[in-house]
């Protein structure tokens, strides 16, 4: 065992992640992000001395194709070794890590190459890993699903080091090692794919997700913008250009991309896009009406006819509710109280009791003047 305090030092010629395995809790822990040599302390709990570097995003640079100037490259070999999930410090327990059984080659297709024909079957055993953990819900067995994961993980790196110029199995690897949570992995293999083959949408949208959610939306949107090129009628694209100026509005203003005006016409521009480009949607149109409420000022002029025009479409009796909900909010914020009061009486979903209950409240409290 490693005890805790001690210090450290590694040496390696490759860069990427420390993870340590805590016995008593199962916790994994990504010490830090090391490079050819350094020295760590070692964090509170009873760590074992089984360590697993796991390759990172290479070195800083631009070009590679993504119009991403300064974003990280990966270098030409994607990793040093198979990827090792670390879930599977399981193992270091000395426990059996079961494997479900793999569901039976797909029929071959004609004109299909081997390389084809691997990648259906890995996505058959992943669509099937994923859809038995969501059926299971709280009763899913993680031994089992990271036991599973890292047979995928091996197959997929036989078949990279089988097919090292195909970019459609780095992308298919990339997208499940993001979905499994080995982001930095994951980007990798996603710019090895982009670096094979510069016109594939989903990846670029892949590695936009990925730099987002690890809180980079300025290096991020040149990544997403370059998926819409490529694929502009992608509904989803511009649901997360939406997302991603949303969420990431006041770095994008602080760091000079957008003025706020600029920022307020772009994102409800990609929220209105994406509910135009699938209107059976409902939600994308949901969206984009609630998309009024976070511009600066909000326009809840804008809003109350988005929220009035989505409640007389066809929709399910539940979203009826909710558009009514949101109708009556921005009904308040506009002064109109007796219009509000009567959109109200017509919500009557037990399940929004309590948010009914907060609009009712607003309309008993005297008016602000």
């Amino acid at each position: 065992m490693i005890p805790a305090g001690a210090v450290l030092t590694w040496s390696s010629p490759h860069k990427g992640n420390l993870w340590l395995y805590d016995e008593p809790t199962g916790l994994v822990n990504a010490l830090r992000p090391f490079a050819a040599k350094f020295s760590a302390r070692i964090p509170e709990g009873s760590w074992n001395d089984t360590i697993v570097p796991c390759d990172g995003v290479g070195k800083r640079g631009g070009g590679d194709g993504s119009g991403a100037a300064g974003l990280n490259e990966f270098p030409v070999r994607v990793s040093h070794g198979p990827v090792k999930l670390p879930v599977l410090f399981l193992a270091a327990l000395g426990a059996a890590v079961p494997i479900l059984a793999a569901d039976p080659p797909a029929p071959a297709v004609q004109g299909e190459t081997l390389t084809d024909r691997t990648l259906r079957d890995i996505a058959a055993r992943e669509a099937a890993l994923f859809a038995k953990a969501e059926k299971e819900g709280d009763q899913f067995d993680r031994a089992l699903f990271h036991g599973e994961a890292q047979s995928i993980a091996s197959s997929y790196d036989v078949l990279i080091e089988k097919s090292p110029d195909n970019p459609t199995a780095f992308a298919a690897y990339g997208l499940f090692l993001g979905r499994i949570g080995m982001d930095k992995t994951a980007i990798a293999m996603l710019l090895k794919a982009n670096k094979l083959d510069p016109n594939i949408a989903t990846v670029k949208n892949q590695v936009a997700k990925l730099l987002a959610e690890d809180g980079k939306p300025v290096e991020a949107l040149p990544w997403l913008m370059a998926a819409i090129d490529l694929e502009p009628n992608v509904s989803l694209y511009h649901q997360n250009l939406g997302q991603l100026l949303q969420t990431g509005r006041e770095t994008f203003i602080s760091s000079g991309e957008f003025t706020r005006a600029g920022l307020d016409r772009a994102m409800l521009g990609a929220y209105q896009k994406s509910a135009e480009l699938e209107p059976r949607d409902l939600s994308l149109a949901y969206n984009a009406a609630k998309a009024y409420y976070d511009v600066d000022p909000p326009q809840w002029e804008q809003a109350l006819q988005a929220w009035t025009a989505l409640e007389e479409r066809p929709v399910t009796t539940t979203m009826r509710q909710l558009v009514r909900l949101q109708k009556a909010n921005v009904l308040i914020k506009l002064g109109r109280r007796d219009e509000a009061k009567a959109v109200v009486g017509r919500i009557d979903d037990p399940k929004l009791d309590d948010e009914k209950k907060t609009l009712l409240d607003q309309l008993a409290a005297k008016p602000e003047k």
